[in-house]
């Protein structure tokens, strides 16, 4: 009997996803949990495995194609077998519970003129939304559903004062994505979207007419290779506008002396790898002297949720990685647990697991503080643009041996040899003042350059 290869629910909030790859082909044999395909989320990229062992008899969903979670992508069995499961598109309804309630109208209006009584029409009132506007025009199921959509589009949809049934969407059922909702946001921002409550379809006509006035067409040749846009590009384009269209974006710079730290790193990196079997990288003693300064300014760790502030007491730590196809920021959580070993270890299994595709939606989740280390690639510092909903990032320049100004104990100037580098805080001045930036980031170079940190 064949097996159903379906599409994964990634996450809580997640309804629907991308298959980005097929990595076997029809006629391919498949071990159980070998990766068959890729998908992408919002949340996550990752590789899905076979849930049995068989043949890959049929791809139902090519690749590109984005549909709804339990929906049927493949079917795998015997070699010769013959799928016995034909629909494919099946469980994508299935995603909307009323649907088989609303999709039979006519097999309730035969009955309902016999029971007098107002009860026959609760059955049209099992969604979130109402049947009936605000304006009092009745609802259809399609605008119904689209009043369906996720835990977090229905966030940014309270943030910025947006009614989804405004929207049109362009997901399963005409669900309106975070896509659609951050397009609509931003149309609405530059003056296109006017207020369209009374129109039928009061989003198609804004969304349509700003496109043109906001920002001229683009000319191309045949000489310009035009590529679409992948998933996690995708993502991280609209987080970044996001985020700059809602924190109030400041950037402080400190010069850093790691000389005590390079000198403890290399007496004990070389036994550090043979005992633990992971690097000793300046990274955990930065993440530790973050850590230890997060909890002396709690409102570095915090948090903006509309008129009030989050003060996290927990610190999670994100650690943006750069993979060959994009950027993804997984998260180490209770990082203020953590010892020096422990950071390291967090940081090599994160990074390993994040290029392999190989993580968990909620590792990318819940982060309260994040680091970004542009350093490696050669880079002095930066000014990074802050994950929402997080009010400050620390950059990371390369650090490196360069000649400094240093006084002896009588005071003496003399021209030295020192192990330094920038560490670049963007912060988010609505809520922390530049003063506690900086506060903040002189506590962070003191602990740097004490250098007296526990290798355990």
């Amino acid at each position: 009997m064949a097996a159903e290869v379906i599409m994964p629910q990634m996450g809580e909030s997640i309804a629907e996803g991308t298959i980005t790859k097929w990595l076997k082909k029809v006629g391919d044999p498949v071990k159980r949990d070998e990766p068959i395909f890729e998908i992408s989320t919002d949340k996550v990229d990752a590789e899905i495995p076979s849930p049995v062992a068989g043949t890959l008899l049929e791809i139902k969903v090519p690749e590109g194609q984005t549909v709804a979670i339990n929906t049927i992508v493949a079917m795998i069995g015997e070699a010769g077998e013959k799928p016995a499961s034909a629909p494919a598109a099946a469980p994508a309804p299935a995603a909307a519970a009323p649907v088989p309630a609303t999709l039979k109208p006519e097999a309730k209006p035969e009955p309902r003129p016999a029971p007098a009584p107002a009860p026959p029409p609760p059955p049209a009132a099992p969604a979130p939304a109402p049947p009936i506007s605000a304006t009092g025009r009745v609802e259809s199921f399609e605008e119904r559903v689209r009043q369906r959509s996720s835990p977090l589009v229905r966030k940014i949809a309270a943030e910025h004062g947006v009614q989804i049934g405004e929207i049109e969407g362009t997901g399963i059922h005409s669900r309106v994505t975070k896509n659609d909702i951050l397009s609509y946001i931003e149309n609405r921002k530059t003056g296109a979207a006017a207020p369209a409550v009374a129109a039928a379809a009061p989003a198609s006509v804004p969304a349509a007419e700003p496109s043109a006035p906001s920002r001229p067409a683009l000319a191309t040749t045949d000489r310009d290779e035009v590529v679409a846009m992948s998933k996690i590009r995708k993502i991280t384009a609209e987080n970044m506008t996001l985020s700059k269209r809602t924190s109030a974006h400041v950037t402080t710079v400190f010069h850093v002396d790691y000389t005590n730290v390079a000198r403890l790193r290399d007496q004990n990196k070389q036994a550090f790898l043979a005992k633990n079997g992971v690097k000793l990288t300046y990274l955990p003693f930065i993440f530790r002297s973050v850590i230890q300064a997060l909890k002396e300014f709690p409102q570095v760790n915090a948090s903006i949720d509309g008129d009030n502030i989050v003060y996290h007491k927990d610190v999670h730590l994100g650690m943006a990685v750069a993979l060959d196809w994009g950027l993804i920021v997984p998260v180490i959580k209770n990082a203020d647990e953590k010892s020096i070993l422990g950071l390291a270890r967090a940081t090599q299994d994160l990074a390993e697991r994040a290029r392999s595709k190989r993580l968990k939606p909620e590792e990318i989740q819940g982060g309260t503080f994040t680091v970004t280390n542009p350093g490696m690639f050669g880079s002095l510092f930066g000014t990074p643009i802050i994950p929402q909903p997080q009010v400050a990032i620390l950059g990371v320049g390369t650090i490196e041996k360069r000649p400094v100004v240093v006084a002896d104990e009588q005071g003496n100037d003399a021209l030295g040899i020192r192990t330094v580098g920038y560490l670049a805080l963007s912060f988010d001045h609505r809520l922390i003042d530049g003063a506690d930036a900086d506060k903040f980031m002189a506590s962070v170079k003191k602990t740097l350059e004490k250098g007296e940190f526990d290798l355990g």
